[in-house]
Order: C-alpha cells, then structure tokens, then sequence
C-alpha cells in the first residue's frame, strides 16, 4: 500500500512539473457582419452599369479562425513550439477557402527558439505582408483594407490585361523555413524567409514535360504551362520599435508563374516601408510600397507591344483616435500603375486608383467589439480596384454601346460585431 502510494504521488509530481514546462492554448475570433457593395461601370455614352450585392460577410474587423498553440520549456533558455490556426468562414459554418473541412491554412509551424533567436518551419505569413497589415489602420481587414494590400494580392493587379499575375505568396507561402530576431535587441527585430515550391526540376531543362495540352481547337499547337518554379519565396524584413514610434523594411521576391520547357519565369519582387506614431490622443500610420514584375525569358525576345515589366506604387495615410471605449478609423490609400499595356510608349496615362476609408470599433469588453466601415474607391484611365469583397466590375458591352464599359467607382460597408476568445 505504501508503495503505491508512493508511486502515485511520484506520477502527480511529474505532471505537475509537465504542466509548469509546456502549455497549450485553445484560442480563436468569430467576426460576422452585414456587408453591402457597388461596383459601377462607365461606357463611352457615359452610361452608368451598376453591380451591387449584400452579403453576411466574416472577418469585417478580425479574421474569423480557430487555433492551438503551445510551447514546452526545453531548459536552458531554449523552448519548442507549435502553432496550428484555421480560416473559418462563420457566416456558412465552413472553412477558409473551401467552405468545408476547417483546415490549417492561417498558420502551421513548430519552432525552436532561444537567446540567438527563433527557427521557424511551415505555412507562415511572409516578411513584405506585416508591412501592409501592421501600418494599416484596419489591418487589411473588411471593407477598409487599403488599396497597397489589394493591388498587391489581386489577379491582375487591378488593370485588365496589364501583364500582371496574381501573387500566391502576398500574405503567406506554404514549405517555409523563417528566422526571427531574438526579442533582447534594444527595440530592434526582423524576419527572414525562404519558401521552396517543391518542384521537380529536369537538367538538361528542355526535358521539362511541357504540362497538360490547352483546350483549343487543335490541342496539339498549345500548352497549359508546367509552372516548373512558382511557389517560391525569399524575402526579409527588418524594424525598429520603441516607446511610440514603429518602423519597418521589407523586401521579398515571389515566383508567381513559369513556363519551364518554354524558358520563361515570372516574379513579383514587392519592397516597402511602414511607419507608426502613437502621440496619445492620436496615432498616425504610413506606408510606401513598390512592386515589379519582371519576366526572364531563356532568348533575346522581342515583342513590340508585350509588357515584362509592369508595376505598381503605392501609398497609405491613415490615423485611429481613441474616443472613451470606441475608437475611431481612417485611411487614405491610393495606387499606380507604370508600364502596363494601357501606357505602353506613352499613349495613355498611367492608371491609378485611391480609397477613402473611415470606420468606428466601440468595444463592449475586453474581448467582444461592434464596428462599422464604410469605403469608397475611385478609378482613373483604366484601372480596375474595387473595395474588398465587392463583385468585380462590368466591363462587357451593352446594346447600342460603342464600346466596352470600364471600370469607375466602388463602395462597401460593414457593420458587425467582432468575440475573441
């Protein structure tokens, strides 16, 4: 009897001393709001087509999700950790993306970190997207979400057939392996990243499969490319922080596309720089961002009219005012274009677009907020942004029209309400 009483007390100790070395938490947001958008077109007659559409959208304020995270004391100031959290879409009860199984596709890391820093492995957010979530006053969430943020993620760039290429890595790349600054450097912290795609790769590179034939009337005289290279990330950043003021650099270059067997590969390559000031009764947010595309093909090709370098620059504005338990929200933010095929050899201006966003976030609790937005963008010589979560825009023709209808105006709002746990 004395033995195991012996034994049991043993066993209670041990799991005591496990629960003081590691810990894991269950933690998550629930964010539903109503939404309402108008994306409106012009035709050359001036004839206005508008689009609209209200929805019960989520993630107005705070990204819905559901997360675990832990972390095991290892001794010796080292410590292993792990972080699984998942998009959900609570407005339909399903996952991020597929509206099905919940699925890890925030963030899925584990991690070893000490006094030299932390080594982080799997799906993470990259270097260049803290800039534009951090300097953001509604942290690219909802309606508000700057114009930096939607230019740098969105297929086309916003310009119809500008050349452009939707960024796969803008706010995460899967099969990454990140360092981090240890959090000891006087204010001082930074990232970096590199993401593999996971590819095969063939040398000589001519043995490359060419991919899956193009459905067109003779399959045989086109290919669907094998995109031998995409997926593939390199980026840092680096910042400054101390008392109010926060600063920050990124740099990164993304493989968005590549035809292999054809010789070509297309990258994104995004720098920008953010700052914050908290003066107290205000805080003032600004960013500058650049993007490039550039396209490296295995010949010296011509093509008088085609585009290898199109880009985009962009710049945010903004402030929050705390008002008692409320706290109020703006944000100018305005893009534009240079080299695309609307402006190629100068026969047309640059296209541009800007947004004005203002909102109001009135916390009931610590964890449980109501907010409101409201956001308008306006679009000039061909550009094509529309507020988040807006349908896209009409730029077909119309009976009677002389021409097609381009893109030139959108408005959203959300009101909802936003429950952390």
């Amino acid at each position: 009897m004395k033995k195991q009483t012996l034994i049991a007390l043993a066993a209670l100790t041990a799991a005591g001393m496990a629960s003081a070395q590691s810990s894991v938490t269950l933690f998550g947001v629930v964010d539903a709001a109503v939404s309402g958008y108008k994306s409106q077109s012009e035709t050359p007659l001036g004839t206005t087509i508008t689009k609209s559409q209200t929805v019960l959208s989520s993630g107005g304020y705070n990204s819905s999700r559901l997360g675990f995270r832990g972390t095991e004391d290892l001794g010796g100031g080292i410590a292993a950790s792990f972080w699984l959290e998942a998009g959900m879409t609570n407005d339909n009860g399903g996952g991020a993306a597929t509206g099905g199984g919940l699925n890890f596709n925030r963030r899925s890391t584990v991690s070893l970190s000490g006094i030299l820093g932390e080594l982080r492995l799997g799906r993470d957010y990259v270097p260049t997207f803290w800039n534009d979530g951090v300097f953001d006053p509604f942290n690219t969430n909802g309606a508000g979400t700057s114009l930096i943020a939607t230019a740098s993620g969105g297929t086309a760039l916003g310009v119809p057939n500008s050349g452009f290429q939707s960024n796969r890595n803008y706010v995460r790349a899967s099969n990454s392996i990140g360092y981090f600054l240890p959090p000891s450097l006087g204010g001082f912290y930074g990232q970096f990243m590199y993401a593999l795609n996971e590819k095969v790769s063939y040398d000589p590179g001519g043995l490359t499969p060419p991919g899956v034939p193009a459905i067109v009337a003779n399959p045989a005289l086109a290919t669907v490319a094998d995109d031998a290279r995409a997926g593939c990330y390199i980026g840092g950043r680096f910042g400054y922080a101390t008392g109010p003021l926060d600063v920050a650099l990124a740099y990164g270059k993304s493989t968005i596309g590549s035809n292999f067997f054809l010789g070509s590969t297309t990258t994104l390559n995004i720098w920008n720089l953010g700052a914050s000031y908290d003066f107290g009764p205000v805080k003032v947010f600004g960013e500058y961002s650049n993007n490039k595309q550039k396209t490296d093909l295995a010949t010296n090709t011509f093509a008088p009219f085609g585009v290898t370098k199109p880009g985009a620059n962009g710049g945010l504005v903004g402030v929050t005012i705390p008002v008692d338990a409320g706290l109020i929200r703006a944000a100018y933010s305005l893009v534009r274009y240079n080299n695309v095929h609307l402006n190629i050899a100068g026969l047309n201006p640059d296209p541009k677009s800007d947004q004005f966003a203002l909102g109001y976030v009135y916390n009931l609790s610590r964890r449980t907020a109501l907010y409101s937005t409201v956001a308008y963008v306006s679009n000039k010589d061909g550009a094509g942004l529309a507020v988040t979560g807006a349908p896209a825009f009409y730029t077909g023709t119309i009976p009677g029209g002389p021409g097609a209808a381009v893109p030139s105006k959108s408005i959203g709002y959300d009101v909802g309400i936003r429950h952390a746990f």
